[in-house]
């Protein structure tokens, strides 16, 4: 036991960081496929820093040869650099703010980035299935400025610095000159954010795609991802970031949840509690009569021998077996259900082992389909009615811990579990 001196004296020395919010890839279930690594992972904590490091805009130098402005930019301080022309580009210096910590989020894995995002691929268990991807994600994407005192307000920008402490935006970038004198821009295929409505809680609805501009201005969506015309400007929207807010960056999309909203959320003890329930109600395959189990959310992607299956077009939960398979292929092909005749896919169940998607703390009753994805009614109803960014200009619903886009009439099903016969 410690006395009380040592108590205040350990307390003291492990001081806990405020926590601003955390970034969580959708389309993974907990961690990457072969594991989370240094700034490459699939939830990112956003801590207070010990030294602010924000920036914000101070001199404008607006009529540059290209060779000024490179002078500007190689000055030891961060700078936006807007070519108009061959012969005229506007530099815009920042300077050091020491109310805001900024964290930067993009593809390069150089030392300004602070969360390294590649593309995620649905469905994909292994980094092996990633690799071949020609990225759509920019190298410098987005950077995040937090407030260093309450309410820690989070603000989105397109892009971010690089190891220069330069953003580039080239000719072809859309930038304009706005009604205050101003630069701003958008970056090649664009920062979206998307606000859910009513926060991310039970009642939450999904909110209307935005684009979010180098200087955190908002505006509706291009009519392709790239476009060179901007949308319009949006006066009554901000870039603020709200429990549950969504951001894309073509290619993945986060995730936003807020220190307050996480404190509500179940924890990863809590969901293994959950499964340990449903294992201990020992659910029934109705033709084999054996018992099934959910596996350990550590084995969350190896297929068990008491794997509950289920039929997608009824809910009907089986374990594993030939039944009905009218089809030489075998697995997840079309299927006959044993208990109704309904026939349709039959795939094995997955836990949803990443607290951050939850809505709620309520038991696992429904599933995703056509992953087989299991958690609250809830959760899947509104991950449902989201619709998130595929490729430059289409939208679907998909599931959060693997990304597949969703199908059937609701995109989920209510599981039908079958009790011991004794």
């Amino acid at each position: 036991m410690f006395s009380p001196e040592q108590e205040n004296i350990s307390t003291a020395s492990t001081k806990v960081p405020v926590k601003y919010g955390e970034l969580i890839v959708l389309g993974y279930n907990g961690s990457l496929p072969n594991g989370d690594r240094g700034r490459r992972k699939s939830r990112f904590a956003l801590f207070k820093r010990p030294k602010a490091n924000g920036v914000k805009p101070s001199t404008v130098h607006v009529a540059c040869t290209p060779q000024a402005a490179k002078a500007i930019s190689n000055k030891d301080q961060h700078s936006i650099s807007y070519t108009l022309s061959r012969a005229q580009t506007v530099v815009v210096e920042y300077t050091h703010d020491s109310n805001t910590d900024m964290f930067q989020i993009g593809r390069s894995t150089e030392s300004p980035i602070d969360f390294v995002v590649t593309d995620t691929v649905p469905g994909s268990q292994s980094n092996a299935d990633t690799q071949s991807v020609q990225s759509t994600i920019s190298r410098f994407a987005c950077r995040i400025m937090c407030q260093r005192t309450p309410p820690y307000t989070a603000r989105i920008f397109a892009a971010g610095f690089d190891s220069s402490k330069n953003i580039f935006l080239g000719e072809k970038a859309a930038k304009w000159k706005t009604s205050d004198g101003q630069m701003d821009g958008l970056t090649t295929n664009g920062v979206l954010v998307m606000h859910p409505r009513n926060g991310f809680m039970e009642d939450s609805k999904p909110g209307v795609w935005r684009e979010i501009s180098v200087c955190g201005n908002v505006f509706t969506l291009r009519e392709t991802r790239s476009a060179q015309q901007r949308g319009k400007m949006v006066d009554n929207e901000t870039q603020e970031l709200v429990d549950g807010s969504l951001i894309d960056l073509c290619g993945a999309t986060l995730l936003w949840r807020t220190a307050e909203g996480l404190s509500r959320t179940p924890t990863v003890k809590h969901l293994e509690a959950l499964r340990q329930e449903l294992n201990a109600a020992r659910p029934q395959c109705p033709v084999g009569f054996n018992t099934l189990a959910f596996p350990s959310m550590r084995r969350k992607d190896v297929v068990d021998e008491k794997q509950p299956w289920v039929y997608l077009h009824c809910g009907h939960v089986h374990g594993y077996h030939n039944w009905g398979n009218h089809d030489e292929r075998g697995r997840g092909r079309e299927r006959e259900c044993p208990m109704c005749r309904a026939r349709g896919p039959y795939v094995p169940l997955w836990l949803g082992c990443e607290p951050g998607f939850y809505l709620d703390a309520a038991p696992p009753t429904h599933a995703f389909a056509p992953c087989g994805h299991v958690c609250s009614e809830k959760t899947v109803a509104f991950w449902s009615q989201i619709p998130l960014p595929h490729g430059t200009h289409t939208f679907h619903a998909a599931c959060p811990f693997c990304a597949q886009q969703l199908c059937g009439e609701q995109g989920y099903i209510r599981l039908i579990f079958q009790g011991p016969v004794d």
